[in-house]
């Protein structure tokens, strides 16, 4: 992805089995616990730098000690930092065994269960108080909660009014915020409930500490999280602690937020990534099954794990880009997804270039591609040599073929190289506007004496979104090449629609494609419908969101995909480029992106098609936004 874009943050999880004891002995480490958590999370820094968190619980700690810790960082390299804290107090640990209860006391973050986050911010601030764990503090144990995730709510506005209405005075109104207070909320009727049945007025007549033993033993966590979550509208993958010691993970039904778990005989484990668990674990893929959408793995203090529905049932719509991007490709389905997509492009890239192999160099940009880009040079050598071979036979049934022409015919090799190398340690942060464009512009670095003035280079990226990065970096970087021909090919579909649920693109006007769109308007002095689309936008905005139409459509309607695509190749090209070649632009169709993977549907910023009523009223928010100037989320 040549445009950097907010998504979803990384979540792992860790639930000890043993004693703690058990793990100094056998695995040669009090600490391996939280050094699983660590790697977990190093493992998928790719989600998220903006902070990273983790929270710790410790059984059966005695009256007035601390069971329940969390540290969190939003400075550089936070991942390092927090687990710098956190092991700082494992050298002082004497040689000697240790039961459970002088581990947990003399190590401050030596414990049972354990949740770690990683944090891109894609809204609100990007201080230390809005990094994850979130903690919810009460003298009752089992009223202790701990929570980390991923949370994309487009009702946050009204769940946080809910909240008011249920008379709390809940502090800050964002999304995993608005969570929290509602999952606390909850677990405080439960306890209200176990209390009525089994409290001093009640026909067993238990009370002081009997009581909240009897209470935290019976807690329904489902039961919590189907009470909190029955008006949510959104994605979310998110864990939680309990001070007693359960812990869940819960997915949204759309199954919008991925997440998995593993459990064998040591452990229980989850994470937003599905290799990370695989290789942490040293087991197959096979093993680390999905959690269900809609369910939450729910872990008891004594160790048992059951999965549950704790949200209404909706059709599941998995998040593509999670696929084309978001998770790194050693994911043995995500890899063989990416070269499929890869592949798709093969035959109309060919056509493109009227089949002319030899003067054609294949390539990728950035490292993202690199895996679609083996599907397509594979799939264009079957190609070609698929068409030479029947190029041969043919001649060779007429009688026609000479050697001459069987040298001709022969199979060329595909040129695939190696053109766009990115300097890893150029960063682009810096706020004064000219400086930075001029870092973007020398981000990558090119191999020179590969391409020819007569060649057509093409390279393939994971997705082009808003455009800005070939128009400041890649397209002027390219070019110096001196290629006859630049071809920028998309594995993904152009981005049309805003993202509310997983990635933070809630503003059309970024997306070079509806710039495109409004462009080709412009041209055709069709402007009025935008004012059309406006007053229906603005008739429907007051409406229920399971009301509203998708009226932005009409939009993409006007133009048809190849005229979008030569658009964009118009609008990403630098005004002041003094290279005179073709520049094309090639997306992915919908059509071939669904193909290349059946099982995963979530396809509504390419398509409109919304998982949520939400959805809608986003896009509805959107789309007046960008006609009143104001360039502020939609959610």
């Amino acid at each position: 992805m040549s445009d950097p874009i907010g998504h979803e943050c990384g979540l792992a999880f860790v639930r000890l089995k043993k004693p703690l004891a058990w793990y100094a002995q056998e695995k040669g480490d009090p600490a391996w616990g939280l050094r699983r958590l660590n790697l977990l999370m190093q493992k998928q820094r790719n989600r998220g730098q903006d902070g990273a968190g983790l929270a710790v619980v410790k059984f059966d700690m005695p009256p007035g000690a601390t069971f329940m810790r969390r540290l969190r960082s939003h400075q550089n390299n936070a991942i390092e930092r927090v687990f710098s804290a956190a092991t700082a107090d494992l050298p002082d640990l004497p040689s000697t065994p240790l039961d459970d209860t002088e581990l947990r006391s003399r190590a401050d973050f030596i414990g049972d269960a354990y949740i770690g986050h990683l944090r891109y911010g894609t809204h609100s601030g990007r201080g230390l108080s809005h990094c994850h764990p979130l903690l919810r503090k009460d003298n009752t144990l089992s009223k202790n909660l701990a929570i980390a995730g991923n949370f994309n709510m487009t009702n946050s506005a009204e769940l946080f009014q809910r909240l008011v209405d249920y008379g709390l005075s809940p502090v800050g109104d964002s999304d995993t915020q608005v969570v929290l207070e509602r999952v606390g909320y909850c677990l405080d009727l439960e306890h209200r409930h176990l209390r009525a049945t089994m409290g001093p007025d009640s026909f067993l007549g238990l009370q002081g500490r009997e009581l909240a033993h009897a209470i935290s033993k019976e807690l329904d966590i489902g039961r919590v999280l189907r009470r909190a979550a029955e008006d949510w509208d959104g994605g979310w993958l998110f864990a939680g602690l309990l001070g007693n010691g359960d812990s869940f993970i819960f997915r949204d039904p759309t199954g919008i937020r991925p997440g998995f778990w593993y459990e064998d005989d040591d452990v229980v484990a989850a994470a937003s990534e599905r290799a990370p668990l695989a290789t942490i674990f040293n087991t197959s893929p096979d093993n680390v099954p999905a959690i269900d959408p809609g369910h939450a793995l729910i872990v008891r203090r004594d160790g048992t794990t059951s999965t549950e529905r704790c949200a209404p049932e909706r059709p599941v719509r998995q998040c593509t880009f999670e696929r084309l991007y978001f998770s790194r490709g050693n994911d043995p389905d995500i890899y063989e997804e990416r070269k499929e997509l890869g592949r798709k492009l093969a035959k109309p890239l060919l056509d493109l270039v009227d089949w002319n192999v030899r003067q054609t160099v294949y390539s990728f940009v950035p490292n993202t591609a690199e895996t679609a880009y083996y599907g397509l040079v594979a799939e264009t050598q079957r190609l070609v040599r698929e068409r030479q071979i029947d190029a041969i036979w043919s001649k060779s049934q007429s009688g026609e073929l000479t050697r001459e022409q069987l040298e001709t015919l022969s199979t060329p090799q595909v040129r695939s190289e190696k053109v766009a190398h990115k300097d890893q340690r150029l960063r682009t942060f810096i706020t004064h506007d000219t400086a930075r464009r001029d870092l973007v512009a020398h981000v990558y670095d090119i191999t020179h004496d590969i391409v020819t003035d007569k060649d057509t280079l093409v390279v393939i990226d994971d997705s082009i979104v808003r455009g800005t990065t070939l128009r400041e970096s890649i397209v002027t970087i390219l070019s110096r090449l001196n290629p006859a021909r630049i071809v920028i090919a998309s594995s993904a579909p152009p981005i049309m629609y805003p993202d509310c649920y997983g990635i933070d693109m809630s503003q059309l006007q970024g997306f070079i494609a509806f710039q495109a769109a409004i462009s080709l308007l412009e041209k055709s002095g069709d402007t009025s419908l935008l004012d059309d689309i406006e007053a229906d936008c603005s008739a429907q905005a007051d409406l229920p969101a399971g009301k509203m139409t998708n009226h932005v459509g009409r939009l993409y309607e006007r133009c048809t995909h190849e005229q979008l695509q030569d658009e964009i190749a118009t609008l990403v090209r630098p005004p002041d480029l003094s290279w005179k070649g073709e520049l094309h632009v090639m997306y992915q169709s919908v059509e071939d992106l669904r193909a290349s993977m059946p099982d995963f549907t979530g396809d509504w910023y390419f398509t409109g098609d919304y998982p949520t009523p939400g959805g809608l009223r986003v896009l509805n928010r959107a789309f007046l936004n960008w006609r009143a100037g104001l360039n502020t989320r939609a959610y």
